[in-house]
């Protein structure tokens, strides 16, 4: 029992079926070898009546073919005659030579010799008539004749009386073959149903634990934990399952506990912290309150510029203009969507800041599909990029900086690349940023503050996507590209993510 309890399922199910298969296979072959048995014997019965009435068909051929002989005398029924005699001879053999007390017997000894002294007197016919001695073949030819009735007669009472015994017999095996039949057909039940108890007893060994099982799990769904734990018997898959819903019932347990302990310190710990979060905010109001309002900004920076269009300052001018832009488009636009023309201004904008501040250093060229000048987009997503080229790629290298902007359709999708000719990027420095493990610098005097990772990330939630940005750079002074892969919500495509 430990044996079929330490099995496997499959090697149960296995077993079963090769046992029922065997049990199954050995009954047929008992059946099948008993009814071959009394078949060959039903056979048997009359295989000896068959042997005499060929026996009296082949009697009959030698003496057509010796008549015809006589009254054609040509080679075919010559032929015809000599393998006729051949076949008969053959025939005799089957047929008993020795002296015994069987009558049967006796009268196939007699028969045989008659036909023997038969066959010679028809070779004299024969012989006679090829050698054209009338008188002679006229004489052995009704000598043949009367033996041959003679052998005629032997052969059918010889038949009757054969007949007759093998009826009984044949009655006999009949009588046998139908109680054979009510035997193998209770031997089949009896297998049938020893079968279906083997299945029983088998299938009750393996679904139990599963029934008991689903209960316990049906219980605990319902949200009952303290449920009685079921015990594993044997080392089954049925076992280990158990074991393996012990443990998970135990964990739950244990889980819910630690749950409960970390609810109360964490109940704790709010009261606690909406106590500090008081004093912040009231340090908040105060910060707040010191700040510049955006609208007071944008006022005094357009006086400027008008102050500065007055006096003939048009660079100082235009100079105030693209901070006011610049800054109103962070103040408004920081959490609403924009235009891909609104981003490409803001960063005209920038880099005209840039080039103030730097001499004139950075050179920007774009070629956008002006289609897409008013497909909407995340605000705050290109500027940031070129800031990163201006930063990190063409600041203090040695030849000219160039920016390239490319915004077009491709496979159903916007691409827009920024393409910058600086210092290029690592493998490694480019597998960083892509996987977020990239700090982002402090860029709070040079910089809006939103990095390259907060572009990837905003994206991503947007577009509900992780295929938004890729970076290619052929390594140190080669230069960096940044592609970006926006779904082309006009034609359909992102939609549902959106």
């Amino acid at each position: 029992m430990k044996i079929w309890e330490s099995l496997s399922i499959r090697v149960k199910l296995t077993s079963a079926f090769l046992l029922t298969l065997l049990i199954l296979f050995f009954i047929n072959l008992f059946l099948y070898m008993n009814v071959n048995s009394m078949l060959e014997r039903v056979n048997e019965v009359y295989q000896s009546n068959s042997r005499l009435n060929e026996l009296s068909e082949t009697l009959e051929k030698v003496q057509n073919s010796m008549t015809e002989y006589l009254s054609v005398k040509s080679t075919d029924t010559l032929d015809a005659y000599y393998q006729n005699c051949q076949e008969l001879n053959r025939q005799l053999q089957e047929l008993n030579e020795e002296i015994c007390g069987n009558e049967i017997l006796m009268m196939e000894r007699n028969i045989r010799r008659m036909t023997a002294e038969y066959l010679e007197v028809t070779d004299e016919a024969m012989q006679a008539k090829r050698g054209r001695n009338i008188e002679r073949y006229g004489q052995k030819y009704e000598e043949a004749s009367q033996k041959f009735e003679y052998i005629n007669d032997w052969i059918y009472s010889l038949n009757n009386m054969r007949f007759e015994i093998n009826t009984d017999s044949y009655l006999t095996l009949v009588g046998s073959l139908r109680i054979f039949e009510r035997f193998s057909l209770v031997i089949l039940v009896l297998a049938g149903i020893a079968n279906g108890f083997l299945i029983y007893v088998l299938a009750r060994n393996i679904t139990g634990p599963l029934t008991a099982l689903a209960g316990t799990a049906n219980q605990v769904a319902g949200g009952r934990l303290d449920v009685e734990l079921l015990q594993a018997r044997g080392q089954d898959e049925v076992a280990v399952v158990t074991g393996a819903f012990n443990q998970m019932i135990e964990s739950i347990r244990l889980n819910l506990e630690r749950t409960r302990e970390n609810m109360e310190k964490e109940a704790a710990m709010k009261e606690k912290q909406l106590m500090m979060e008081s004093h912040l905010k009231d340090a908040q109001l105060k910060y707040l309150q010191a700040q510049i309002n955006p609208h007071f900004l944008f006022n005094t920076l357009n006086a400027g510029a008008q102050l500065a269009m007055m006096e003939g300052a048009e660079k100082t001018c235009l100079f105030v203009e693209n901070m006011a832009d610049f800054f109103r488009y962070n103040v408004k636009k920081i959490n609403q969507e924009a235009t891909l023309r609104e981003e490409l201004e803001l960063v005209d904008s920038y880099l005209y800041i840039m080039n103030v501040r730097f001499g004139g250093e950075i050179h920007f060229s774009s070629r956008v599909d002006e289609e897409l000048l008013n497909v909407k987009v995340p605000s705050m997503i290109l500027q940031p990029i070129v800031e990163n080229a201006v930063s990190y790629g063409i600041r203090g290298i040695e030849w000219e900086g160039w920016i390239f902007l490319t915004a077009g359709r491709e496979d159903g999708r916007i691409r827009v690349s920024i393409r910058d000719n600086g210092a290029g990027m690592s493998r490694e420095k480019i597998r960083e940023v892509m996987e977020g493990k990239v700090q982002e610098t402090d860029l709070s005097r040079n910089s809006t503050g939103i990095g390259l990772g907060n572009v990837i990330s905003r994206l991503r939630l947007y577009y509900n996507t992780e295929h938004v940005l890729e970076i290619r750079s052929e390594g140190e002074n080669r230069g960096t590209e940044v592609i970006l892969y926006l779904p082309d919500l006009d034609t359909g495509e992102g939609e549902e993510d959106v």
